[in-house]
C-alpha cells in the first residue's frame, strides 16, 4: 500500500546515529544520504526517509502517530529497544512485552520525538 514513510528531523546526524543503530539491530543496513539531503533506509521492501522540513520550520512529531517496524523475533525487538535507548531514543509506554495476541512489542520515541514501535507478528 505505501511506498515510503517520511518524517522530519532537526538534526540529521543525530537521527542517523539512532536509526543506523536500531535498524542494524533488526538486520538492516545503515542509511544513505541522497542528493537532496534526505536520509534513506530501505529494508525488506519498505523505505523510511528522514529529512529537514522543506518549509524551513522545525520538525515536530505527529500527535497520535506511530510508525510500526517489523521484527522477526523477540530478541530483535529487545535489541532494537536497547539500540534505540543507547543512541538517544526514549523508552515509552510499557517495557517490551508480549501482547494478548502473541505479538512481542516495544515502544520508543526517536531523538526528534517520533513515536516508533518494533513488533513481531501475532501468534497464529
Amino acid at each position: 500500500m505505501f511506498t515510503h514513510v517520511m518524517i522530519g528531523s532537526n538534526d540529521l546526524e543525530r537521527a542517523r546515529s539512532f536509526y543506523d543503530a536500531t535498524f542494524a539491530a533488526l538486520g538492516g543496513r545503515a542509511g544513505k544520504m541522497d542528493e537532496r539531503g534526505r536520509l534513506i533506509y530501505s529494508h525488506a521492501g519498505g523505505r523510511l526517509m528522514i529529512t529537514k522540513p522543506i518549509d524551513g520550520n522545525r520538525a515536530t512529531a505527529a500527535n497520535g502517530g506511530t510508525i510500526g517496524i517489523a521484527a522477526a523475533s523477540r530478541d530483535q525487538v529487545l535489541a532494537w529497544h536497547e539500540a534505540g535507548t543507547t543512541h538517544g531514543g526514549t523508552a515509552i509506554e510499557s517495557p517490551p512485552s508480549e501482547r494478548p495476541n502473541g505479538a512481542f512489542v516495544a515502544y520508543l520515541r526517536d531523538p526528534d520525538g517520533n513515536k516508533l514501535t518494533a513488533r513481531t507478528p501475532p501468534a497464529k
